[in-house]
């Protein structure tokens, strides 16, 4: 069965191994998951379970409703789940999902909004080499060059130009749970994770 648990980043740190070797890590904060709601094939069109987590003050009428028998979320994800005849069946509404769901060692797919960067040219974005840095291109040195042709005497769909970069979702694959700290409720994670400290991360066992 696939594990689902939503947490916060807290922030990363480094732990060392047994051979004395030093491993960038991340620590996510654990809050008790709630599950919210199943949605099964027959009723909703496919298989997921929703999960909630977080304490907020006001909700809006159609939030009121759909959380009225276990209170207020401040976070909603939705997980789906791929084995619907196996997976669905093992969760009910109100079933809590904490951190001892996970174990050491487990390898996990870490997803959340990355870092937002504001407007960046395309070296930065893209990462464009840039304009030769003599024969008198002193005017053009982060420049994308040309962005079309005579025809269609427009601009394709797609062309990589400058904007906007970051702010999106983000997936890391391949990460580890080396340390469980039950008591604070924390997962120690290897590697870093998409988003800023304090963001929320989704993890899924993989």
């Amino acid at each position: 069965m696939a594990k689902y648990i939503i947490g916060t980043k807290i922030g990363m740190t480094q732990m060392f191994k047994e051979d004395g070797s030093v491993v960038p890590v991340t620590v996510v904060k654990i809050e008790p998951n709630i599950v919210v709601q199943v949605k099964t094939k027959e009723k909703d069109g496919y298989e997921a379970v929703q999960i909630g987590t977080g304490k907020k003050k006001k909700l809006t009428k159609p939030e009121k409703g759909h959380n009225k028998e276990l209170g207020s979320f401040a976070i909603l994800k939705e997980f789906r789940t791929v084995n619907s005849k196996l997976e669905t069946v093992n969760f009910q509404v109100g079933d809590t999902i904490d951190i001892s769901t996970f174990t050491e060692g487990e390898t996990v797919k870490v997803s959340g909004i990355s870092k937002g960067k504001g407007f960046q040219g395309v070296v930065k974005r893209h990462g464009f080499h840039g304009m030769p840095a003599s024969h008198g291109a002193h005017s053009v040195l982060r420049h994308a060059g040309s962005i079309g042709q005579r025809f269609p005497q427009h601009t394709l769909k797609g062309m990589r130009m400058a904007g906007r970069m970051g702010g999106v979702s983000k997936s890391i694959r391949g990460l580890k749970i080396i340390k469980i700290d039950a008591e604070n409720q924390l997962l120690v994670i290897t590697g870093s994770v998409p988003g800023n400290n304090g963001g929320i991360v989704e993890i899924k066992s993989t």
